[in-house]
């Protein structure tokens, strides 16, 4: 029986109930319909429920979507995602720069950096933080130092927190052959295709149409499979982004943002206005500001003269002071100063957040890697560890530390060589023409669209 994740309505009602409540509206009333006619609760960490819900249950799932829809949000004021309303709420908003340069040597180590850092996370992606640390500290790898591996761990624990059933098999030390097919690096791939044929300029709509020509739609996840799916409904951006969509404020824009920081080296303004185009074929509010965040903190690194703080701070200023994403990584990045150990602010974080969010929202895992990167001082291996070791979704929080890390180093070979050498300058993927490309390839390529008036 085909299960097709991520899209049926059964299965997002439960998250749209809980997405409700965090964006200010009230849902207990339809919770209540939804749970008396015996409506299951949101599966955990799967994209589909295991058993199909009856005619009736459907019907009744895609009626009460569409009554949440419409729910009137307490925050709306504050956590607009129009871009003129965003930018109304920024006061230190950066001013537009003047075009700097980046040199292809740090756009090559933005992408091994971002490779690692996913590679890094893709065993543990699902698992919960307690698995995490049980299997490192398994192997002696505890506080995490280098890739994951299976050996020497006991098969009882392998039993409790089995590795990820995609990854384990490409992403252990033991087994690591080249940097196979990840969707955080998927999204930069799409997105340099996305600037090579359309510039800078590019509209939401170009976006969609690069994903409907060159995107299979089996490599696309919960905002973005409702998001494609809603383009072959007909729909159009940015409604696109909110029709029966309970994934919008997850993290899909942000593993998209990196090429928008990359290609608008010192103008954060730029960077973060790019990331909001791309961003609104699938998110709104705080799915969209992660993005934006993200992009600023990529164009502030991107220029090798500003310290990882530095970067983190001009990032806030692109997204509303008082949205939740703004408010969860100033408390963060005060956590990762105020404590010298990293697992008491993972474990602060998760204590925080946990409970009302998932663990592929964007707030709580915007938050932890600005934790990762302020409590590693921007070091390289110490980010991506931190990041990682975080636990929620591991390859993605471990791909953007990484990036931005690497950012910072300014260099290749400023890398550790334990983290690049298993790579191969070899990329994996299902994008384009790029399947087997180098990573010093892509950083030529990337240097291209960057140095484009």
């Amino acid at each position: 029986m085909l299960r097709v994740t991520w899209v049926q309505p059964e299965d997002l009602i439960g998250h749209e109930l809980r997405q409700a409540a965090l964006d200010g509206r009230e849902p207990s009333a339809i919770a209540a319909r939804w749970r008396a006619a015996g409506g299951p609760e949101a599966p955990l960490r799967a994209g589909a429920s295991p058993e199909p819900a009856s005619r009736y249950l459907r019907q009744l799932a895609k009626d009460l979507l569409d009554e949440l829809a419409d729910l009137p949000s307490a925050l709306s004021d504050r956590e607009p995602t129009d871009l003129r309303r965003i930018r109304a709420l920024c006061p230190d908003l950066p001013a537009p720069a003047p075009a700097s340069s980046v040199t292809q040597d740090r756009l090559e180590a933005a992408w091994l950096g971002r490779a690692v850092g996913c590679l890094l996370g893709k065993p543990v992606e699902k698992l919960p933080l307690d698995g995490i640390r049980q299997l490192a500290r398994a192997t002696g790898n505890w506080p995490l130092n280098t890739y994951f591996t299976a050996r020497g761990v006991p098969g009882e624990l392998l039993s409790q927190h089995p590795w990820n059933r995609r990854s384990a098999a490409t992403s252990l030390a033991e087994n690591i052959d080249g940097m196979p097919e990840d969707d955080d690096l998927n999204y930069p791939l799409l997105n340099l295709l996305l600037l090579q044929r359309h510039g800078r300029g590019f509209t939401t709509t170009d976006l969609a149409g690069l994903w409907l020509s060159e995107l299979p739609a089996g490599r696309t996840f919960t905002a973005e499979r409702v998001a494609y799916r809603n383009l072959l409904l007909g729909l159009e951006p940015p409604h696109t982004a909110r029709h029966r969509n309970p994934f919008r404020e997850w993290i899909g824009a942000v593993i998209r943002a990196d090429v928008h920081g990359w290609t608008n080296p010192g103008d954060p303004a730029a960077a973060a206005e790019q990331a909001h185009r791309d961003a609104a074929l699938t998110h709104t509010a705080n799915g969209v500001y992660a993005a934006m965040f993200t992009a600023a903190v990529i164009a502030t690194a991107a220029t090798g003269t500003h310290d990882v703080h530095t970067c983190l701070r001009t990032g806030l200023t692109v997204v509303p002071p008082h949205s939740r994403l703004a408010h969860a990584v100033r408390h963060a990045v005060e956590l990762a100063t105020e404590h010298t150990d990293f697992d008491t602010v993972v474990d602060r974080l998760h204590a925080t957040h946990a409970a009302t969010h998932h663990w592929v929202h964007a707030v709580p895992n915007t938050a932890l890697v600005a934790a990762a990167l302020t409590h590693a001082d921007g070091d390289f291996t110490g980010s991506i560890c931190r990041a990682v070791s975080g636990g929620w979704d591991t390859d993605s929080n471990g791909a953007t530390a990484g990036g931005i890390a690497a950012l910072l180093a300014g260099s290749p070979t400023a890398l550790p060589d334990r983290w690049t050498a298993p790579l191969k300058n070899r990329l994996a993927t299902s994008v384009g023409d790029f399947n087997g490309i180098g990573f010093d390839t892509l950083a030529q390529l990337t240097h291209r669209e960057a140095s484009r008036p």
